[in-house]
């Protein structure tokens, strides 16, 4: 049987201490500078660092030596719940109540409640069996005559491995229906000359990026005329070329196909040969987000964003008829995989992508 060890915030102070070990892998805690949380979970290829009282973030990930996450001007967490006022983690989830800039009839802030959700519980699961850890969280919102929901969120690692397997589960603790937005907002370092590869025809009707600019975002002189340039041509962002002005911010909507086992999957490919790769089924997450900034102080790829809706806020995505109606007692669910993969391993994925698009 599984072995659960329950954690509790008093386990966690400044100094970094064991909190448990078996095979290859060890785990520790310790605060932050500014009191998060954090558990540092490593086996043999790498490592993860996760918040598991804020959000259940993966706050870095790091495997066969290399820095996954992408450059931020966060060194660290903050102590917050504001989304951009403690930004660059590897995989922040967002939602649920509301996802994205929210418009001017939307009371929803950045990215829903979710990202930095001040988690009600966390715990660790350890499979000798299967040779996996788990790090999980659970999450209640209950807002009086609106909304009453439980979120369980959890990242697993296996022995010799460096993917993360992540699942989100909502529940619906209402007996009337809820409405429902998630995104999971997974960051990678972009690369001088990296290659997009996914399972999508590249053409201006699949890949659509976005003209509106969210308030938070201050356009720079040439910016429209480079998404008017993307708009026509998407594939000119298929390799990132230093030159390419991705500054502030850059986002597509994707039609991600899906191979015949469901799963849909996107990489960049490093000109060393590896590449940082996600995997998901769109039947779960029917929306797919891309998301890159390249500036002298943020650098990030959001290769591709399992979501259920755009990021134009609540009212705008509720009008396209694209936010879960999750009725009253049901469920809701989502699993990825995302991570570092090898060259042999890239080659193999991008040849399933290219069988992928010529179905």
């Amino acid at each position: 049987m599984p072995v659960r060890i329950e954690l509790d915030q008093a386990q966690f102070n400044d100094k970094e201490k064991p909190l448990c070990q078996f095979g290859e892998f060890t785990v520790s805690s310790f605060c932050f500078n500014g009191g998060v949380e954090a558990l540092r979970v490593t086996n043999a290829r790498g490592e993860i660092v996760v918040l598991p009282f804020q959000g259940m973030q993966v706050w870095r990930a790091t495997f066969d030596g290399r820095e996954l996450t992408m450059r931020s001007m966060f060194e660290q967490p903050k102590n917050t719940r504001v989304y951009l006022e403690t930004y660059g983690a590897f995989l922040i989830h967002c939602g649920l109540t509301g996802l994205g800039a929210p418009g001017p009839t939307d009371s929803h802030p950045l990215h829903g409640e979710l990202p930095n959700a001040p988690m009600d519980s966390a715990w660790l699961d350890i499979d000798e069996q299967s040779d996996q850890i788990t790090v999980a969280a659970q999450f209640q919102h209950t807002v009086a005559f609106t909304t009453n929901y439980n979120a369980t969120i959890s990242t697993s690692l296996s022995a010799g491995a460096a993917l993360l397997d992540v699942a989100v589960n909502v529940d619906n603790l209402k007996q009337t229906p809820m409405d429902l937005m998630y995104l999971a907002h997974a960051n990678f370092c972009p690369v001088d000359n990296g290659e997009l590869h996914y399972s999508a025809s590249y053409s201006a009707q699949t890949v659509r990026v976005r003209k509106s600019i969210p308030g938070h975002v201050t356009p720079k002189p040439g910016y429209r005329e480079f998404l008017e340039q993307l708009a026509e041509d998407p594939t000119q962002h298929h390799v990132l070329k230093p030159g390419l002005a991705f500054d502030p911010e850059v986002v597509f909507e994707i039609d991600l196909k899906a191979g015949s086992d469901g799963y849909s999957h996107a990489l960049q490919r490093h000109p060393e040969g590896f590449s940082d790769y996600i995997c998901y089924q769109p039947d779960h997450a029917p929306v797919c987000m891309r998301w890159i900034c390249r500036t002298p102080d943020q650098d990030g790829l959001g290769v591709a964003f399992p979501a259920t809706s755009g990021v134009e806020g609540y009212t705008i995505e509720k009008a396209k008829g694209r936010v879960v109606n999750l009725a009253g007692g049901d469920s809701w669910r989502i699993a990825m995989r995302m991570g570092h993969l090898t060259t042999d391993e890239t080659t193999d994925v991008i040849r399933t992508i290219e069988e992928i698009q010529a179905r």
